[in-house]
């Protein structure tokens, strides 16, 4: 007499109860974030005319510029991390500022922060606000 296994009735609902929620957890998952695209900002970018990090001058005054905007921003823990990270280009006295931040106060901060250093006048601001997501 051959004898098969049999499942006890306790064992075969844990059974399914297990499987069920293997399957339920897997379609929960959320959907993959669509890629970053920054092809607007590198079209941007690429324009001659569009300062960028790279076109920062290396004289004395410039890199001061920078640096004295760049720890302002960075000692302000009040800002985001995005707003910590601004890019700051200096190019004969005048301050191009670059690149998202999380609202208009912090952007405004920002702006008036460079403004203190070369004056008003001398501040171009590209300065974005992120979406929140």
């Amino acid at each position: 007499m051959i004898r098969t296994p049999t499942f006890s009735a306790r064992a075969f609902a844990a059974a399914c109860l297990l499987s069920g929620s293997v399957a339920l957890a897997h379609a929960q998952e959320p959907a993959p974030a669509p890629a970053p695209d920054n092809t607007k900002v590198n079209q941007r970018d690429a324009k001659a005319s569009e300062p960028t990090a790279d076109q920062q001058h290396n004289d004395k005054k410039d890199l001061d510029i920078t640096q004295q905007i760049r720890k302002s921003i960075t000692s302000d823990k009040s800002l985001s991390t995005y707003a910590h990270n601004v890019k700051v280009i200096s190019q004969d006295g005048k301050v191009t500022l670059k690149g998202p931040v999380r609202s208009s106060a912090e952007k405004a901060s920002i702006e008036a922060k460079a403004a203190e250093v070369v004056g008003q006048g001398n501040v171009t601001s590209e300065l974005a606000v992120a979406r929140k997501k």
